[in-house]
């Protein structure tokens, strides 16, 4: 217990109870470390009731659990787990005791029974563990573009009828189906072939009802849903209009003409960011560039910037993109610097708001993150917690393309002017970029912690040479874009 990484209230060792309903004979208890209300389960217990196949790496604290089809990656004092490489954060970090990782019970069991395994949750008032091998009932997803819309047919093992399916469209182009008693496979329906209208796919198990969303391409006028008994199948139809007018079509484009950009410098005021070897501060280092790349739009691009700070002030995450949102801006670019322990590692990355799927880029926008700590409104981020972030990432999707695109042409800039390594262009769960409704990217231009790229920042010359750097990705997607746009409408 005392190898355990935790501060405040004293831990208490526990036990929790597993039931099996469909074995009423078989108990099993999980070793548990209770601090306060929050409640901590033991890992290998958990998977050795499970009987699922485990590959523990205990020099790096790390765990893997293979069950039900599904990998799923859990890593002492980190807050985040893996399954089959998305990304899902939990209100605590998981804990270790230099032989075996204790998670939060709560919100593990919660992210686990929604994403890989529905038969298993944590019953608030018995307060046990409930496993219950369910079969799926919901096998796969096939999908058919048509002149006038998309087919969509989800394989059913069982009848249901239409009191227990819930259809409705929501904002950004998201249509949501519900079924009451469904169990979805959510590993198969989840990589169905795209097509037509539907251009992402996000499975969810909501107690005893599984949940499908659909990001769309385009807006519907009206959708159908039925079951056929031969084969069993739930058939929804999303019917699209056959054409767009050359009117709809030019105020499409003129309300995407990129016109207001939002440059966002990272940290500021009480909150300093990362701090070099030598005393240099993030805080000064991103709003030096952020104002240099400003200059450069206004002077050469012909468009009207807005910054998110132009002194040295603290913003909290949540107030940036409300500005860009609240501003009209169709580019959101966030500069920050970066910090490693591994005073070595040099080089620049752009990021795009997606779950990270490598560790690095994971422990990047922890670190990025943690400055709500020095916010006074903190619970505004609850909701940002769990496996609620994936679903306000998936939000922005409608940005993805345009997001990737705009990150690679900064990226390449930097490449040709920068001589520092590239570190490619790389996708993390930054708070700053959730809720931008416009392409959105985050830069962090070099590592502080070495001290080499640290004197090259200081310099007012090599800062220059970055801000050039990024002006010009930015001008290159705007050129393309408006002339893709243009395009649209003329023809």
């Amino acid at each position: 217990m005392s190898g355990l990484w935790l501060t405040g209230a004293p831990l208490q060792a526990g036990q929790v109870s597993v039931q099996f309903p469909n074995e009423p004979d078989r108990t099993e208890v999980i070793r548990t470390f209770a601090s306060g209300p929050a409640v901590y389960i033991s890992t290998s217990d958990f998977v050795q009731v499970l009987t699922a196949s485990v590959f523990m790496n205990a020099a790096r604290s790390k765990l893997v659990i293979y069950f039900g089809g599904h990998r799923i990656k859990v890593s002492a004092n980190s807050s985040f787990v893996v399954i089959d490489d998305q990304v899902y954060q939990m209100p605590s970090h998981a804990l270790f005791d230099g032989q075996d990782i204790y998670l939060p019970m709560r919100p593990f069991l919660s992210i686990l029974h929604r994403r890989a395994a529905p038969g298993i949750l944590y019953d608030d008032v018995k307060g046990v563990i409930i496993i219950e091998l369910l079969a799926f009932n919901l096998t796969g997803i096939d999908i058919e573009d048509k002149a006038n819309g998309t087919v969509v047919r989800i394989e059913t093992t069982r009848q249901f009828d239409t009191q227990s399916l819930e259809a409705w469209s929501a904002k950004n182009r998201w249509f949501y189906l519900t079924l009451a008693g469904g169990v979805a496979d959510s590993l198969t329906l989840s990589q169905a072939r795209l097509g037509g209208v539907v251009k992402a796919i996000n499975v969810d198990q909501v107690g005893k009802s599984a949940q499908l969303a659909f990001h769309l391409r385009s807006d519907i006028e009206n959708y159908e849903i039925y079951h056929n008994r031969d084969p069993s199948e739930i058939v929804l139809t999303l019917r699209t209009p056959l054409s767009y007018s050359a009117e709809k079509i030019k105020k499409l484009r003129n309300s995407w003409y990129i016109d207001t950009i939002v440059i966002d410098a990272g940290h500021g005021g009480k909150d300093g960011g990362t701090t070099g070897k030598y005393g240099l501060k993030e805080k000064f280092v991103t709003l030096d560039i952020a104002k240099r790349v400003g200059r450069l739009l206004e002077k050469h691009g012909g468009v009207k910037v807005i910054y998110t700070r132009d002194e040295d002030v603290f913003i909290p995450l949540w107030k940036r993109t409300k500005v860009a949102n609240e501003t009209n801006g169709k580019l959101f670019i966030s500069i920050h610097g970066n910090a490693n322990n591994n005073r070595r590692v040099k080089g620049f990355e752009t990021y795009i708001l997606r779950p990270g799927k490598t560790d690095d880029a994971v422990e990047v926008a922890q670190r990025e993150n943690a400055v709500i700590k020095l916010e006074e409104e903190v619970t505004r981020y609850d909701n940002l917690t769990e496996d609620s972030f994936i679903i306000a990432s998936l939000m922005q999707n409608a940005f993805m393309k345009e997001s990737e695109d705009l990150g690679s042409m900064i990226q390449s800039e930097l490449r040709k002017s920068i001589p520092s390594p590239d570190r490619g262009v790389k996708q993390a769960g930054f708070f700053v970029l959730i809720g931008a409704s416009m392409p959105n990217v985050l830069i962090e231009v070099g590592y502080l912690s070495n001290p080499q790229e640290e004197k090259q920042l200081r310099k007012p010359g090599y800062r220059q040479s970055v801000a050039q750097a990024i002006y010009r990705g930015i001008r290159r997607f705007k050129d393309k874009y408006e002339k893709v746009l243009t395009e649209e409408a003329e023809g």
